[in-house]
């Protein structure tokens, strides 16, 4: 099994599970769909979060000499 294969089924049995969990909860689905609609008005706070991880682990790696 090459690299690629094994990168699309786990991303197909991830899909799959997240599937079958909002199904199962629905109200995850509600929540998941209310978050996405927010995340439309605080854009910004996802670009702050992208910013603070890159801050935290990018950089303060040394420079390979």
């Amino acid at each position: 099994m090459n690299l690629r294969l094994r990168a699309v089924l786990r991303f197909a049995v991830l899909s799959a599970v997240v599937i079958a969990l909002f199904l199962i909860f629905p109200v995850a689905f509600k929540f998941a769909e209310l978050a996405a609609r927010e995340l439309l008005y605080l854009w910004w706070l996802i670009l702050l979060a992208a910013l603070a991880v890159w801050l935290i682990w990018g950089a303060s790696r040394r420079p390979k000499k």
